[in-house]
């Protein structure tokens, strides 16, 4: 596994995203993305899905909706998209190789969730896998007011589990979510480097 480099010390902390870090869910977050802006008349390819990872849906919907000149209602439709996700929920697996590493840190160094889901649906997700008495610590889009690629949610952790944002490290799959950890001094680690995707569109 490779970590950063600039930072290779053990951490006295460990923090995960959780969609397509702890859970496969891209794929899945895609499809219910890309059903929901269809009905709405906006396009999201893949590759834009991707870019945008990390940030939470409401401030993803309200740039799309200006993008295209739209007035639509962004909570409404950030509704109907965190169902059509939910409804397919129980399709979701862990991804295997990040999850071993929690369970193996479980009870041995303070853990915690950051993620741009809401907090609601992250609880959700580790529920369905069995996870979420791992953790010390879940903070979703609603607990900070700035978000990735801002270094907030991630400091949030580190508050929360008591441990200096310097002796943590983070797990993330996405370009903002990696920056964040770099602008809070923390280590990290690119779980792409050990799980790609399944893309739905090639």
């Amino acid at each position: 596994m490779q970590i950063d480099h600039a930072h290779a010390t053990e951490p006295a902390g460990l923090i995960f995203d959780c969609d397509g870090t702890l859970a496969d869910t891209m794929p899945l977050h895609f499809v219910a993305w890309h059903t929901v802006m269809e009905r709405h008349g906006i396009g999201f390819d893949e590759d834009r899905f991707y870019a945008m990872a990390g940030q939470p849906v409401i401030k993803i919907i309200q740039q799309l909706l200006a993008e295209h000149g739209r007035t639509g209602d962004a909570h409404a439709i950030a509704q109907e998209k965190e169902q059509a996700f939910l409804d397919v929920l129980p399709q979701v697996q862990p991804i295997e190789p990040i999850v071993d590493i929690a369970r193996r840190h479980r009870g041995v160094l303070p853990m915690g969730v950051g993620s741009g889901s809401t907090r609601a649906v992250v609880l959700q997700i580790l529920a369905h896998l069995g996870l979420h008495g791992l953790f010390d610590a879940v903070v979703g889009a609603e607990d900070t007011k700035r978000h990735k690629p801002e270094p907030d949610v991630f400091l949030e952790v580190a508050r929360q589990i008591n441990v200096a944002p310097t002796a943590c490290r983070v797990y993330e799959d996405a370009d903002l979510g990696v920056e964040a950890a770099k602008r809070a001094g923390m280590m990290w680690f690119d779980v792409r480097t050990v799980h790609t995707p399944r893309r739905i569109t090639g």
